[in-house]
């Protein structure tokens, strides 16, 4: 593979980023609500899972 020099390659990288499609201000807007409503959703889940492996584990511990 041949070596490109730093001019060349700061003219490629120049080239690519104009090449990037960048998400609008709504687009970043949606997916930051639709993130924030999964991580609540899957903190309940596991808020919950760990509610009812704890009482699992009590009602054990508690049979002699």
């Amino acid at each position: 593979m041949a070596k490109t020099n730093p001019i060349q390659f700061f003219q490629q990288v120049r080239i690519e980023i104009s090449k990037v499609v960048w998400p609008t201000r709504n687009e970043t807007l949606i997916s930051t609500i639709m993130v924030l409503i999964m991580v609540f959703l899957a903190s309940m889940f596991f808020l919950l899972a760990d509610q009812v492996i704890a009482w699992f584990v009590q009602l054990l511990l508690s049979i002699r």
